[in-house]
């Protein structure tokens, strides 16, 4: 059967601020580091690896044992150095969190975000995914692999509204990151939390310039 939630959960109607992020890739147009549509490409494949060595196993961890989300939480707050990368996860996660609760109305999903406001939690975005998705019922590598996707879309969406790509250009380009898709989460969707990784250091160097940029679109 179709996953609805799935489906409703990956649609850019659903309001959790992912579209004022560019993962860094404002920041990387801005150093000079991007320049073409395949620098775009090759800047998109990267993040997913970030993501899936980075950010997936934090998902995983979650979703396997959603008692953990307290744990996995703290653990994202001090894995994420660069205070853009870190504000951009707490608001992102924050807001899944928030219309997830008021959404769906589980009461699991309306703890989780009682606790955003008692501050036992910060709400980084990773452990927020798993947490939700292992709530509604969606299938783990369903939730993994949606992870990616809007991880990678998101940053295509930047590229065309930064006019780095057209469009069309963006489906084109998603469509020929499938097979790097499907190797990231073939490679991470066994990961634990003792092997995560960041692949991609200049990158998240460069992300954290952010805040100093002289004009910027995005938050991140």
């Amino acid at each position: 059967m179709t996953s609805w939630i799935v489906l409703q959960l990956a649609d850019s109607a659903f309001p959790t601020g992912g579209f004022a992020h560019s993962a860094g890739l404002e920041a990387c147009i801005q150093a000079g580091e991007i320049r073409t549509a395949t620098d775009v490409e090759r800047f998109a494949a990267e993040l997913v690896e970030q993501l899936a060595h980075g950010s997936l196993p934090l998902v995983a961890a979650v979703h396997d044992d959603d008692t953990r989300l307290a744990e996995v939480d703290a653990l994202a707050r001090t894995m994420l150095w660069s205070h853009v990368a870190a504000r951009a996860s707490r608001a992102q996660g924050r807001a899944l969190l928030d219309v997830a609760a008021r959404s769906f109305k589980h009461p699991a999903l309306v703890e989780a975000r009682a606790a955003l406001a008692r501050a036992p939690l910060e709400g980084h975005l990773a452990p927020a995914y798993g947490f939700v998705t292992r709530t509604l019922g969606v299938e783990r590598d369903e939730a993994l692999a949606t992870f990616l996707h809007l991880g990678a879309r998101g940053a295509l969406s930047a590229a065309v509204r930064l006019g780095a790509i057209g469009p069309t250009e963006s489906q084109a380009m998603h469509l020929r990151l499938h097979p790097v898709l499907d190797a990231a989460l073939a490679s991470a969707r066994t990961l634990t939390l003792d092997e995560i990784s960041q692949p991609s250091p200049i990158v998240e160097l460069i992300q954290t310039t952010q805040d100093r940029l002289y004009s910027r679109l995005f938050q991140s």
